[in-house]
């Protein structure tokens, strides 16, 4: 594929709003999660959680769409001047050749959750209809966070949203690319928002994936997963001309479907392996560039282990690796913008984040995982994301030096 540029990106996670506060946690190996006090939810699991969400007020012309998803969504696009630079591309190229692409899981559910609370009463006492004030297209539907940001920044160009759980936010990078290669649109708003919900919390817990500990990704007796939210946006556009120094690009997509089971990985990584060979071949280039490897790494005992032989019979074992998910949580799915920008990060400021929590690594997973930050400078990492149902997606990004 034709490299693509990411003009400007922005993250926000438990760890802080904006690049400056999620860097600085990650660089002092800090993580931020804590024990789960969200909501009515009462189980022995660790969170994730972004500061300042439930003080989020949308425009009154937008309070249709008022959910914790898109005051999230709200909240993220206003750090590291990223509206600006939407706004400085609308005035380049027009609003309706801007496109717009964001993956999340659950969207808007919570609001869902609680209209079921607020249910009125029938003749009988019985819960009957929702409230009327309960907004289902603009919150919980799927393509609400997406409805919102494209009224949030004015944006008439094509728009959708990937909800593919936890590769759903590294999809959308295909997206936008594929319609910038095709002419019908001159650059693209890609991303991911997922918040905190019961849903997605008891959900997991019935799976037997939440771990009572911080997440330790790639651990020796590691657990399961800690849930966070998140929020992660980048504006991508074709290189023009010769790109500055510390220009970050899109240079390979690959994706993979192996549908081997609903809720389990292939226990050989097959998927995944066809995901990472795709985007090697996409950005044209061999395993022995990549400098860096953000690990999908949930922290569960199959999921890590069938990466972990992925990554092996893709890269071998010299390859630098880690998973920041027990730093930020499992974002699901914001969890593939999350990290492409976690690897911006990192490529740009020279250091490759360890993975924390973790105190020794499986010896059965055989790679070269980060328990200390490496101070180095690579060209390019790569970017693991694997959800639910075999959907795989690996993002080649590189770095201009």
């Amino acid at each position: 594929m034709q490299p693509l540029e990411l003009k400007n990106y922005t993250l926000s996670t438990c760890l802080g709003l904006g690049l400056d506060a999620n860097w600085q946690k990650l660089s002092a190996q800090t993580g931020n999660l804590k024990a789960c006090d969200f909501e009515t939810v009462e189980l022995p699991t660790w969170i994730g959680e972004v500061p300042g969400v439930d003080d989020v007020a949308l425009r009154a012309a937008l309070s249709d769409f008022d959910c914790r998803n898109n005051r999230l969504a709200q909240l993220a696009l206003q750090q590291d001047g990223f509206m600006e630079s939407v706004q400085a591309a609308i005035a380049e190229f027009g609003a309706d050749r801007i496109g717009l692409f964001l993956g999340t899981s659950t969207s808007g559910i919570l609001q869902t959750e609680l209209a079921y609370r607020r249910r009125e009463l029938d003749a009988e006492g019985k819960p009957g209809a929702l409230p009327p004030d309960f907004r289902y297209a603009e919150t919980h539907n799927t393509y609400s966070v997406a409805a919102f940001v494209a009224a949030f920044l004015g944006l008439r160009g094509p728009a959708l949203t990937v909800s593919s759980a936890c590769s759903s936010s590294a999809k959308v990078f295909g997206n936008a690319a594929r319609m910038i290669e095709a002419g019908v649109i001159d650059a693209a708003v890609v991303g991911g928002v997922d918040t905190l919900c019961l849903t997605t919390l008891y959900g997991f817990n019935s799976l037997q994936l939440l771990s009572p500990e911080p997440a330790q990704p790639y651990g020796e007796g590691r657990q399961g997963i800690s849930i966070g939210e998140g929020a992660a946006f980048a504006l991508l556009g074709k290189v023009q001309g010769t790109p500055q120094a510390g220009a970050v690009l899109l240079c390979g997509v690959g994706e993979s479907s192996d549908a081997h089971h609903m809720s389990s990985p292939h226990p050989e990584g097959l998927g995944a392996q066809m995901a990472m060979k795709s985007a090697l071949e996409s950005a044209g280039i061999t395993p022995d560039r990549i400098g860096y490897i953000n690990l999908h790494g949930t922290a569960t005992p199959s999921n890590d282990a069938a990466e972990g032989r992925a990554v092996n019979a893709v890269f071998g074992s010299h390859t630098a690796c880690s998973s920041t998910k027990g730093a930020t949580g499992h974002t699901l799915g914001a969890a593939g913008g999350v990290e492409a920008v976690i690897c911006a990060l990192a490529m740009t400021r020279d250091t490759l984040p360890a993975g924390i929590n973790t105190k020794v690594v499986d010896t059965a997973l055989d790679v070269d995982y980060l328990l200390q930050n490496r101070a180095t400078k690579i060209d390019y990492a790569l970017n693991n994301s694997f959800g639910f149902g075999g959907s795989n997606c690996s993002l080649v990004l590189g770095v201009v030096r």
